[in-house]
């Protein structure tokens, strides 16, 4: 396990740098720069502006000066917000973002697993249509969508929650039901599946013969077994919720990383791009890892050797 964990780890190394070049290269494609205002600048203004962020070398030098400088964990800074240095602005935004992920993970654990356990066991009745019907809209409404509806329901027409910013729980009881629905309603749609197959498998019927209590079967075996699919996608959507969240982090006015991440692409923001870019791939790398450690607590079956 040792060894597998420490070969998964290395393996990061490359896959960042792989990112960065492809972030790098497409960013510098994008016509325009930095500097580019409505308000022309002078052109002596703009060459300054190059020389002091090392804007006028050659794009290979660029790109190896910042490899260099992330890999001493320098990402620079930020041409926006007044030379401070980008890990600073992450690390601002980071709380924020991370606490709206984990409301919305909570959204989607609470509502997705029970409602596609609940479909399992009443499959083909009336409750099992139900959360299908649940699961299909979720699955059908992006995450903004579901945002603007619940503003115009619960803010607009109820006038039972504000309509953005953020402190206090009750900003963040929309913005973690926008964010998780969509997940929820895969995670229903994902449990259902795996429940119903592990219920007609042979170690369950062999369980029920021996006269197991129903409850034990449904939790130790069937429960359990179930799972294993379930956390093979959940791992994915949580780096997905905290990458993803920068639409609904502007639809609802909230100062996390998405809203940096947004500013950033309209103002060219070389540094920004190029450091939350890199967080956003370090947090799924080490997601789908955290994946591959749960898979051998839940199914003591599995080894890495």
């Amino acid at each position: 396990m040792q060894r597998y964990l420490i070969r998964r780890v290395l393996w990061v190394v490359p896959v960042l740098l792989f990112i960065s070049l492809i972030t790098f290269v497409l960013m510098h494609s994008v016509p325009g720069g930095p500097w580019d205002r409505d308000k022309q600048l002078a052109p002596q203004v703009v060459e300054n502006l190059n020389r002091r962020y090392g804007l006028d070398k050659p794009l290979w030098d660029q790109y190896v000066n910042f490899v260099t400088s992330a890999a001493q964990g320098d990402l620079g800074v930020s041409f926006i917000y007044q030379d401070r240095k980008v890990t600073d602005v992450i690390l601002e935004g980071l709380p924020i973002t991370a606490t709206l992920a984990a409301a919305a993970i909570l959204v989607a654990v609470l509502i997705g697993i029970p409602l596609g356990v609940l479909a399992a066991l009443r499959q083909n009745s009336w409750v099992d249509y139900l959360c299908l019907f649940f699961a299909t809209i979720g699955a059908s409404v992006p995450n903004f969508v579901m945002g603007i509806v619940l503003i115009i329901l619960l803010s607009v027409g109820l006038h039972l929650l504000p309509t953005g910013g953020w402190g206090g729980w009750q900003k963040v009881i929309m913005p973690a039901l926008a964010l998780g629905f969509y997940p929820a309603a895969l995670l229903a749609r994902m449990t259902r599946a795996s429940m119903i197959e592990a219920i007609r498998q042979d170690y369950v019927r062999t369980a029920r013969a021996k006269g197991l209590v129903e409850q034990i079967i449904l939790w130790r075996h069937i429960f359990k077994n179930a799972l294993i699919p379930v956390v093979t996608v959940l791992g994915p959507w949580v780096a997905m919720l905290i990458t993803g969240s920068f639409i609904i982090e502007s639809i609802f006015a909230i100062p996390g990383i998405g809203k940096f991440y947004i500013q950033g692409i309209f103002a060219r923001d070389y540094g920004l791009l190029m450091g939350t870019t890199l967080f956003y791939a370090v947090v799924i790398a080490f997601a789908n890892l955290l994946v591959d450690i749960l898979y051998a607590l839940i199914d003591p079956r599995i080894r890495y050797e």
